[in-house]
């Protein structure tokens, strides 16, 4: 019965994600927050932050 219900869980997040790339929401983005806490400064290469970066400069 759990494999059945994590089948749909997984299932509507697909159709969720699908839904938003049909009308024109855009891809799903991902955080580099769980990068911030590093020592050493990971966020320098998050795409996200160089696509920032770039319209900044237009």
């Amino acid at each position: 019965m759990e494999i059945l219900i994590a089948i749909l869980i997984f299932g509507l997040a697909a159709a969720g994600l699908g839904f938003g790339l049909t009308f024109g929401r855009g891809p799903a983005r991902t955080s580099c927050g769980a990068a911030a806490g590093l020592r050493k400064d990971r966020c320098e290469d998050c795409p996200l932050r160089r696509m920032a970066a770039e319209e900044a400069v237009k």
